[in-house]
């Protein structure tokens, strides 16, 4: 069989060590394949592979051939096939197979199940389009051992992209799977959506509408995604670019409880998208419960009521609360001191800025050409220092006919 041996020299070699140990009578000869380099002045060895198990002519033969000596009585020596990457390829294949992906994916073997795989394996190894994939599938161009490995050399453009209606013809088995090895009675599903802005015209989900990537002259679609607890992607599903993030939810209540038989579960997701509506309209009559976060009127509504106050993260950050307009909810209040400490910041970087504009208009009401004369035109520029950024609460202003004072109100500013 030949032997293939791939090797870097940059002050290093490759070589074999053989060494000896004796036990009682018995002694023992390890072969071991080694590379020696150079770091920090010192020389340091690294054992890549134990040969021992290997016949002797067959060591021999690595070790003259390592030196570039002819191997063999006949003089053949070493010959450089190819040289390619393989220990990246070996890792993420290594794990899929490990998960059970490929077990997963379909059970009997098949092209379009190889090249499903290498679709997967590609967007981790050479994140690209399938045009690109497919060219590291030819001899010629490919960068890696990953068409080797899962035998799709020569894998086409058009392969790749029909693997895509194969997968899709099975998302339902394959997501029925994943839930019931993920999901269980009484467990937390998390769920969010995400969209992105769509090249062609032929898809008929690809429509107008939000993009959240700021390209909203290109046609959107919209997908939801659900997860377990521990983050592990279960279902995902596609939606016309139009399709606002609350009317997503329905879908996914009918998946947990129609498909996949889930008789409780804690459905978990942003204000935006488990609004009140949804909850009325298709949580609670699914019989789920729900974690989520209620919108900031609400908030300032309960602050205002003194059911949140300062008081309650004094020895905590966390407190339960009630409410009349939220019967048969648990409240929980969070306090972060992050959020707390950069609100903090950001609030005395707009006061500064806002006392700078104050500064302006106080230089103009002093200046000796044309000073600022009058309440009502000193008012218009005190009232545009004060909005530029929204800092007007913060202020306590008094104006003259010749000049104003200013200063911020006592427990407003950050300390």
């Amino acid at each position: 069989m030949p032997i293939l041996i791939g090797m870097k020299t940059n002050q290093l070699s490759v070589h074999v060590a053989t060494t000896t140990r004796k036990v009682g009578e018995k002694v023992y000869h390890s072969h071991l394949l080694r590379h020696s380099f150079r770091e920090d002045g010192k020389v340091r060895n690294v054992t890549l592979a134990n040969l021992s198990m290997l016949p002797d002519t067959v060591i021999d033969a690595i070790r003259l051939g390592l030196k570039g000596q002819a191997v063999g009585p006949v003089g053949h020596s070493f010959e450089t096939m190819e040289s390619r990457p393989h220990g990246h390829v070996a890792a993420v294949v290594g794990t899929m197979k490990k998960l059970g992906l490929d077990r997963l994916l379909a059970v009997r073997p098949s092209r379009e199940k190889d090249i499903a795989l290498a679709l997967v394996a590609g967007r981790l190894i050479h994140p690209g389009s399938k045009l690109s994939l497919s060219r590291h599938c030819l001899g010629e161009t490919r960068m890696s051992s990953l068409a080797q490995v899962l035998g799709v050399e020569g894998a086409t453009e058009s392969e790749f992209y029909q693997s895509m209606d194969w997968l899709f013809e099975r998302q339902s088995k394959i997501e029925a799977a994943l839930a019931k090895q993920h999901l269980s009675r009484g467990c937390m599903v998390l769920y969010d959506v995400s969209g992105s802005y769509f090249q062609g015209k032929t898809c008929p989900l690809a429509q107008r509408g939000y993009s959240r990537d700021r390209r909203s002259d290109l046609l959107q679609i919209v997908y939801g995604l659900l997860c377990n607890a521990q983050g592990v992607p279960v279902a995902i599903e596609v939606f016309e670019g139009r399709t606002g993030d609350p009317k997503t939810v329905p879908n996914q209540i009918k998946k947990l409880k129609e498909r996949w038989g889930l008789e409780h579960v804690v459905l978990v997701g942003d204000r935006g998208m488990i609004t009140q509506t949804r909850i009325d309209e298709d949580v609670e009559p699914a019989h789920l419960d729900y974690l989520t976060a209620l919108r900031g009127p609400a908030i300032e509504k309960l602050c205002a009521a003194k059911v949140i106050t300062p008081s309650l993260f004094d020895e905590r950050n966390l407190a339960e609360i009630s409410h009349p307009d939220y019967p048969g909810e648990r409240l929980v209040a969070c306090f972060n001191p992050f959020t707390q400490e950069k609100r903090q910041v950001q609030r005395g970087e707009l006061l500064e800025l806002t006392d700078r504009k104050l500064r302006e208009a106080h230089r103009a009401c002093i200046r000796k050409v044309k000073p600022l004369r009058g309440k009502g035109p000193i008012g218009v520029e005190v009232g545009k220092a004060l909005v530029a950024y929204g800092m007007a609460k913060y202020y306590q202003v008094e104006i003259g006919e010749t000049d104003f004072t200013w200063s911020r109100q006592a427990g407003l500013h950050p300390a």
